[in-house]
């Protein structure tokens, strides 16, 4: 694998990772989806790091799926079995961002299309610079969206947002997109905004943070007694932490908390 077309970066508490492809707009290929991969699965039980900024380089986040690294896949004609099982490959490292217990930012410039704008759904927040344009435009070249991109638009903007973005492949820009809650915000620096956002999740108790990550993203297609019972059972986990212990005797000394997540 190409080392670096995936750059990480530790700022503090933050991991900054780069999408480092400049030259072919970012295009998300081999290299980058099994990139990303190895950087979620080696920070999962890393304590020293809170908060995953992702973005790109250069004029914009990415363009997309690179189209000589699908055609070399060989889907197009390839079996169903093939198709599937490499669908379901992509599918499994972008869960694997999805799932991570530790709160996700994505700081988006220029342009997010296709594919890209399928990875940015796995995130926790989405950080705009004015301008940026989305599009998921996978109709456009005949196939459809297939890691998320269906399921994850629906589930968060709806069925009548998601078939408007998908079945046109219209591309909208960051006003619009926070206007549909596409991005939670629009600004002039992505970067910043991002580092701002992290700063205000790492001031939390880390386990306290991930664990309501984790409930939300669970529970919101249980019903709500079984959604209320999984809240019951992860605040008597929480309650057994040295964190809890910190951020109550913080607040009755009147002090800010230290949390270490343990």
């Amino acid at each position: 694998m190409s080392k670096d077309v995936v750059l990480t970066e530790r700022d503090g508490l933050n991991l900054i990772v780069t999408i480092n492809r400049n030259e072919k707009r970012n295009a998300l290929n081999e290299d980058i989806i099994y990139g990303l991969r190895d950087v979620f699965e080696s920070i999962k039980t890393d304590s020293q790091v809170r908060c995953i900024i992702v973005r790109g380089e250069g004029k914009g986040f990415s363009a997309g799926i690179d189209f000589s690294f699908l055609a070399g896949l060989g889907l197009i004609g390839g079996s169903g079995d093939l198709v599937r099982s490499k669908i379901a490959e992509a599918q499994s490292i972008i869960n694997l961002i999805t799932d991570i217990e530790k709160p996700v930012i994505y700081a988006i410039h220029g342009f997010c299309f296709g594919m890209a704008l399928e990875v940015i759904l796995s995130g926790d927040f989405r950080i705009a610079r004015k301008g940026t344009e989305f599009g998921i435009q996978e109709v456009a070249v005949g196939f459809i969206p297939d890691v998320g991109g269906i399921t994850r638009l629906t589930r968060l903007l709806g069925p009548v947002k998601a078939k408007e973005l998908i079945m046109t492949a219209k591309i909208i820009d960051a006003d619009e997109a926070k206007e549909i809650q596409l991005v939670n915000d629009v600004v002039q620096d992505e970067m910043e905004g991002a580092l701002a956002l992290a700063s205000q999740l790492n001031k939390n108790a880390p386990l306290a943070v991930g664990l309501a990550k984790k409930l939300i993203n669970r529970g919101q297609h249980m019903d709500t007694r079984s959604f209320l019972e999984l809240e019951a059972i992860g605040q008597s986990t929480l309650m057994h932490t040295n964190d809890v212990k910190e951020g109550i005797t913080a607040k009755l000394e009147k002090r800010e908390a230290k949390f270490k997540g343990e």
